[in-house]
C-alpha cells in the first residue's frame, strides 16, 4: 500500500477553509440582522417616538429580573468558595 503523506494536509486545509467560510456567513448573518433590527427601531421611532428607548428601559428591567431569578434558583454549593458560588 502506498501512502500519502499530502492527505492530512488537504484535509487541514480543506477544514479551515470550511471554518473561515461559515465564520465569514455568520458574520454577515449578524451584520444582516443588525440593520435588519436597525430599520425595525428607526420605523418605529418615526411611528411611536421614544419607542426604543422604552424598549431598551424594559430590555434592561427585563434582564434584571431573569438575573434575579437564575439567582435564586441556583442551588448553594457548600464546597465551592463564595465568589464561585
Amino acid at each position: 500500500m502506498i501512502k500519502n503523506d499530502d492527505q492530512p494536509a488537504v484535509c487541514k486545509s480543506s477544514l479551515i477553509e470550511q471554518l473561515n467560510s461559515l465564520k465569514r456567513e455568520d458574520e454577515m448573518l449578524y451584520n444582516i440582522l443588525a440593520v435588519d433590527i436597525w430599520a425595525l427601531a428607526k420605523t418605529m421611532d418615526e411611528y411611536q417616538p421614544g419607542f426604543w428607548a422604552s424598549f431598551m428601559k424594559n430590555r434592561e428591567q427585563a434582564l434584571k429580573r431573569f438575573i434575579d431569578e437564575v439567582v435564586k434558583s441556583k442551588p448553594v454549593d457548600v464546597k465551592r468558595p463564595p465568589f464561585l458560588r
